[in-house]
């Protein structure tokens, strides 16, 4: 499974009580009321984090490797979400099937995903399972068997995905080209899943190296989040992956390629018969939470949600309610990254609307808000939407593994991760204009247009 481009809260947004909602809908500032969550990390280098949820007897174990499709060989494309496939292969303890056949038998549910920077795997069980999925995940972590009988079957499966996702996806196959285009240096041009060329050379030994080049303790953090206590968690994993021998070759830092300073502008068309919507994005590289200055980041969250976060943002407004040249239109940044990311911007013309059109009122809002034009409201609004949305989604215990997951393997800390709601409080307005002024500067994008590709199809000629 590979994640979508997509966020509506920032993966690290945890919040843990720090501010809350009141009944008129002001945030107020209260007295934190939780720990934060217990950290620890093991002899071999496995470093977990245990977040206490009690409100139901359930438990979710994830388990995040350092190791994306950015970390992979050049003219290898794909391997790391191929490899997400085959780690349910099985290992000489546990045959291909019983982990996946163990999980739906106690009631609970898997998955698996791959991204740029990790890849994850996870389950979410009854807490007194917990153990259990803990020796599976320990087990396969250097124990995976790989045959050719199911590695190459397997290999068709990813092919017949990449034709589902991206080749029979007109929105995907343009933002497969823009990403190439917005990265001209940097791997993460290269899509998750691939190019299809590369991924059809994929074979056992490729998947074996990377497996025993990535997957060890040294290079992966556990989150268990639900009800359990660091206390009773501790020794099931030292009894478990503490078992788990580290990898010395690892680096201690993930070394790439990266961008060089944007000079142009570039656009991206793509046309295809089945598209029914014609749809324009466009990408600017702007830094992640990771790499920006003090305060960048915080500022590129409240700036993608004043700009393109509901119907009261400035380009709905804009092209949707004043103007009515866009059935749809938003905003969004991606600030859980290692490496430098995106601010995307979204609209969606009505017929008949050009291009130009929308790109006009786009370049608009964002000069108008470069300048300086953001009101207080507005600004306080958002931000407390940001907050807001960042309490209510606590509700789900896999969304707060995914925060911890996703933040501390891109380079971040607990720290980072708690006080997010107050560098969103601090955000000023001139913070906003700044990074309007900064980043929102058109050569730093790429602008992708998708249209209906209406000429006749060629008849074949028949002998």
């Amino acid at each position: 499974m590979m994640p979508s481009h997509r966020l509506a809260v920032s993966l690290y947004a945890a919040l843990f009580s720090v501010f809350a909602v009141s009944a008129g809908g002001a945030l107020a500032q209260t007295t934190v009321t939780s720990a934060p969550p217990a950290t620890f990390t093991l002899g071999n280098g496995l470093q977990v984090v245990v977040i206490p949820d009690h409100r139901t007897p359930v438990v979710t174990q994830m388990i995040w490797y350092k190791v994306g499709s950015a970390d992979e060989t050049p003219g290898k494309s794909g391997l790391a979400h191929f490899l997400e496939h085959l780690m349910f292969k099985g290992t000489s303890r546990h045959p291909a099937g019983e982990f996946s056949q163990t999980v739906l038998r106690i009631g609970g549910n898997e998955n698996a995903f791959t991204s740029t920077d990790y890849t994850g795997y996870f389950q979410r069980v009854p807490r007194e399972q917990l153990g259990k999925m803990m020796e599976f995940e320990a087990d396969r972590m250097t124990g995976l068997i790989l045959k050719d009988e199911n590695v190459l079957p397997e290999r068709d499966v990813v092919l017949e995905e990449f034709n589902m996702r991206v080749a029979n996806n007109p929105e995907a196959r343009l933002t497969e080209q823009v990403m190439a285009a917005l990265y001209l240096n940097h791997p993460y041009g290269r899509p998750v899943i691939g190019w299809r060329q590369e991924i059809e050379k994929l074979d056992r030994e490729d998947a074996l190296a990377f497996y025993r080049r990535f997957y060890a303790p040294n290079n992966a953090t556990l989150v268990i989040a639900g009800d359990v206590d660091a206390m009773d968690v501790r020794p099931m994993v030292e009894r478990t992956f503490g078992e788990v021998a580290a990898q010395p070759a690892i680096p201690a830092r993930r070394l790439r390629p990266q961008e060089p300073e944007p000079a142009a502008p570039r656009t991206v068309t793509l046309s295809d018969a089945r598209v029914e919507q014609p749809g324009l994005r466009r990408y600017y590289l702007v830094p992640s939470s990771t790499t920006a200055a003090a305060g960048e980041s915080p500022a590129l969250d409240v700036l993608a949600q004043l700009m393109g976060s509901g119907s009261n943002s400035y380009l709905y407004r804009a092209l949707v309610v004043d103007r009515p040249l866009a059935i749809s239109a938003s905003a969004g940044y991606q600030g859980t990254s290692l490496d430098a990311t995106q601010f995307v911007i979204s609209a969606s013309p009505k017929p008949g609307v050009e291009f130009a059109q929308i790109e006009q009122v786009i370049d608009g809002v964002i000069s108008d808000v470069a300048q300086g034009t953001v009101r207080a409201e507005d600004l306080e609004r958002v931000k407390t939407q940001l907050i807001a949305e960042a309490i209510y989604a606590q509700d789900n215990q896999a969304t707060l593994a995914r925060w911890y997951g996703g933040a501390l393997t891109t380079g971040l800390s607990i720290e980072a991760i708690r006080s997010w709601p107050d560098r969103i409080r601090a955000v000023t307005a001139e913070q906003v204009r700044d990074a309007a002024q900064k980043w929102l500067d058109k050569k730093r994008s790429v602008t992708g247009y998708l249209i209906k590709d209406t000429a006749p199809k060629r008849e074949e000629k028949r002998s």
